[in-house]
């Protein structure tokens, strides 16, 4: 006989409070930030409902767990507010790309160098693609110049992190600001 399926009790996020603390004892720190020293469970509970708030468990793996009398909605806000800035500070470094031919005319390798060079500026990575078309799998080496020259090119402002390889009839390296 099958028992019926029971889903799991959802997991809180966020430190324990009031009622889902499960320890007799606790070492309490009252609203002002005063320690009141180790009291039973049902002690700092009633102390926090006379202060009107919420016990909050601060370190749960000390022996008592030190609980602290204060707001757990303003305890959440703020824990929020400090992610979405750490989140908004964080830089997502992109991998941009550009292509190019062994034979690319000066302008051109001009105009995809500076396009590199902004890359490298705005801390993303840069994939360089040289791609081989007919008869100029014949002179890999054109394409190997063309990738050295470009690696030479921007030594100073970029390390190369993957070298230069060939996959079918692209030969690719991939270039990472210092």
């Amino acid at each position: 006989m099958r028992r019926p399926f029971k889903a799991a009790a959802p997991v809180k996020d966020g430190p324990r409070a009031n009622r889902d603390i499960r320890v007799p004892q606790v070492q309490l720190i009252d609203a002002d930030g005063n320690n009141q020293g180790v009291v039973s469970i049902n002690d700092a509970l009633q102390a926090a409902e006379d202060a009107g708030l919420d016990l909050v468990e601060i370190s749960p793996n000390s022996t008592p767990p030190v609980t602290k009398i204060l707001d757990l909605g303003k305890l959440k806000y703020a824990s929020q507010k400090k992610a979405a800035e750490a989140r908004k500070h964080q830089k997502v470094i992109e991998i941009k790309e550009i292509k190019m031919r062994p034979n690319i005319d000066t302008h051109d390798y001009e105009v995809k160098m500076k396009a590199v060079r902004r890359f490298f500026e705005e801390g993303d990575k840069v994939k360089l693609t040289l791609r081989f078309r007919g008869r100029e799998m014949a002179h890999m080496e054109l394409g190997m110049e063309l990738l050295n020259r470009v690696r030479e090119e921007t030594a100073s402002i970029a390390k190369v992190e993957a070298e230069p390889k060939l996959e079918g009839r692209q030969m690719m390296m991939v270039l990472a600001p210092r």
